[in-house]
């Protein structure tokens, strides 16, 4: 009567055991290797060896397992993998398992997928726990082979591979994409005269080791320099579009025929004229005309003097003065070219402004400066110019005099958005000759001696005293 009591608690003092706690779990793969990975089959057959190492804490319940190789055509070969210890130790928690296969001569070239099939625990209680299928890791980075066997013939492999995919503009053959964000269909082709169709923009290379290229078929309709089509006359253009044949990948080519149409033109647009404005009460809207595309839209002007004017629609807000320009061009489509640059001009006549400024007829060059003083009727700041650079110079509103000459004098208010710009030119005779400065005496310093004494004398023209004679 005691014994079920004794097998509870023994259950559960086994179930916090470590290696109980552990066995609970699928067997790791600790490698799976095969050598050589790449296949010349122009020498005598090949053995490739396959090694996988399994561990588990509750050891490995299989005595085998098998590697299954498919290729091209669905070519398939199997070998058998035993495990290496002897004798079987089912309670050993590491197995490595090896077996050999013979490539024969003369299977297909290309890569060969392998498997190999899954591989299961020992029992724990009623419960084993399996690897599922065992496939090797990326061994190299050949795109659409990065783990398979290659199998050659005279280095060449021949493996058949989508190297890319396309195009975006035939939305029936349901392509997912690598880029979606750049291959869609949103910038479809326009199949017409003189325009330009660039394969990379609607197939995707999915070997970025091989180049796209383009043959047309029929040279008169479309043309090509093996990077772009160019479209040149109406009719049926075919081409294909492909990737060539190199050790690894064999030639890849897609064939299109397309319906090619007379060309686009560009639209003409109808302009009409928008009458002269004041600069009383700014801001403000007028409203302007209506310009409507062959394409079926109107067309919205824009601004190129937002200082003057700035377009909003069928509306134009004036904000200062001055001459108001907006444009108007209508947008490529399918059907049509861009339109040319249409302008259309008006003038936001300003009221004027006034301004007094006199100059004096002469003035000598001895006074050297001379007081600008102009005003305009805005009470905005005048600014100065001249033209007579030899004879004065401006600072500020002080006219610098130079020499003898007619110095002209310029005053100017460039105006505000309601005012219109104003300036006055006044001219100056000016007279008189630069007086040179005098020259500064140079001092001159003698030694003088007298026997054995010696004196010092300067001056601009120094002399020694009576008795005494210029030291040599």
């Amino acid at each position: 009567m005691r014994i079920k009591p004794l097998l509870i608690a023994l259950a559960l003092t086994l179930s916090f055991m470590p290696g109980i706690a552990q066995a609970n779990v699928k067997p790791v793969i600790e490698s799976f290797t095969f050598t050589p990975n790449d296949v010349e089959l122009i020498a005598a057959n090949t053995n490739v060896s396959f090694e996988l190492v399994v561990s588990h804490p509750s050891g490995i319940k299989n005595t085998s397992t098998v590697a299954t190789l498919i290729g091209p055509y669905g070519t398939t070969l199997s070998t058998l993998l035993n495990r290496n210890d002897a004798p079987i130790n089912s309670l050993l928690t590491k197995v490595i398992f090896k077996g050999t296969l013979t490539i024969p001569q003369g299977i297909p070239t290309g890569a060969y997928t392998i498997s190999v099939a899954e591989v299961n625990s020992n029992p724990t209680g009623r419960v084993e726990y399996g690897t599922g299928v065992i496939t090797p890791n990326k061994i190299r980075n050949l795109v659409g082979a990065e783990n398979a066997l290659l199998v050659r013939k005279s280095g060449d492999l021949s493996l058949s591979y989508e190297t890319f995919v396309g195009p975006t503009h035939d939305t029936s053959l349901g392509i997912s994409y690598d880029d979606s964000t750049k291959y869609n269909n949103d910038n479809p082709p326009i199949w017409k005269v003189g325009e330009v169709y660039v394969p990379s923009k609607y197939f995707e290379l999915r070997v970025p080791t091989l180049t796209l290229s383009v043959k047309s078929s029929t040279p008169a309709i479309c043309s090509t320099d093996g990077k772009e089509l160019k479209l040149i006359a109406t009719g049926n253009c075919i081409f294909t579009i492909s990737t060539a044949k190199t050790e690894n990948y064999v030639l890849k080519e897609i064939i299109q025929t397309i319906t090619i149409t007379a060309a686009r033109n560009k639209p003409e647009l109808v302009m009409s004229n928008i009458s002269n404005q004041t600069s009383k009460n700014l801001p403000k809207i007028i409203e302007i005309f209506r310009v409507y595309s062959p394409t079926g839209v109107y067309v919205m002007p824009q601004s190129i003097t937002p200082a003057v004017c700035i377009a909003n629609g069928f509306y134009v807000q004036i904000v200062g003065g001055g001459t108001c320009t907006i444009t108007y061009q209508s947008a490529a489509n399918t059907s049509y070219l861009a339109s040319d640059l249409y302008k259309v001009s008006f003038e936001v006549t300003r009221d004027p402004q006034t301004m007094t400024f006199t100059l004096p007829v002469n003035a000598d060059i001895s006074a050297k400066t001379q007081a600008l003083a102009a005003t305009a009727s805005s009470g905005a700041t005048v600014v100065y110019s001249t033209t007579s650079t030899d004879a004065c110079s401006i600072t500020g509103s002080n006219l610098n005099l130079l020499k003898a000459g007619n110095c002209v004098v310029t005053a100017s208010q460039a105006g505000t958005s309601t005012l219109a710009p104003v300036s006055i030119t006044a001219t100056i005779m000016l007279t008189g000759a630069v007086i040179a400065p005098t020259p500064i005496a140079t001092k001159k310093t003698i030694v003088c001696t007298k026997g054995k004494a010696n004196k010092k004398v300067s001056g601009a023209n120094p002399k020694c005293p009576k008795g005494f004679k210029v030291k040599k």
